[in-house]
């Protein structure tokens, strides 16, 4: 059976800033899909939408450690940096961190830092339901481009669990 597509919705929260909410299931169990977050190894292989996949990441995965990113254009003419510090890391249940994009060439900019909450629940079956929330976005329009981005990310997350043939676990 194939995991129901991203569900997005798009709420504000109290600083008048969008809120971004996806929700996927994937057959695998929650130890794995939070081995695929906490690897920079196997981030590179499903980071970013399918347009700007991910070319490099970094990742000192403990509270207050780094992460970055480097996403770069399918045809190579550009490429995106992200960042951030993670704020809670509860394996395999919860990972939370900061997220900005850096330079000028993203229409966010630098100055806008969001924060990134991923949960990770176990469902019957050796299943898990992923909720990623994302807060503060700069605007509506900000956050339909991350709701884009986050669920083509997770789509080439789920590809990447099926390339490895990883299976549900009980």
């Amino acid at each position: 059976m194939t995991a129901p597509r991203a569900v997005s919705a798009l709420t504000p929260v109290l600083s008048g800033r969008p809120r971004l909410v996806v929700e996927r299931e994937f057959a695998a169990a929650p130890e794995r899909v939070w081995q695929a977050w906490a690897r920079p190894e196997e981030m590179v292989r499903w980071l970013g939408p399918v347009e700007w996949p991910a070319t490099r990441v970094e990742a000192v995965l403990q509270v207050g450690g780094a992460w970055r990113a480097c996403l770069t254009a399918r045809d190579g003419s550009d490429e995106l940096w992200q960042s951030g510090r993670y704020l809670d890391v509860d394996p395999p249940h919860l990972l939370r961190f900061t997220f900005r994009w850096e330079g000028t060439n993203h229409e966010d900019g630098p100055g806008v830092e969001t924060i990134v909450t991923v949960r990770f629940e176990r469902l019957a079956g050796g299943r898990t339901r992923l909720t990623l929330t994302q807060e503060g976005l700069a605007s509506e329009r900000s956050a339909g481009g991350h709701a884009y981005g986050w669920s083509s990310t997770l789509d080439r997350l789920e590809e990447y669990f099926h390339a490895a043939g990883d299976r549900p676990c009980t």
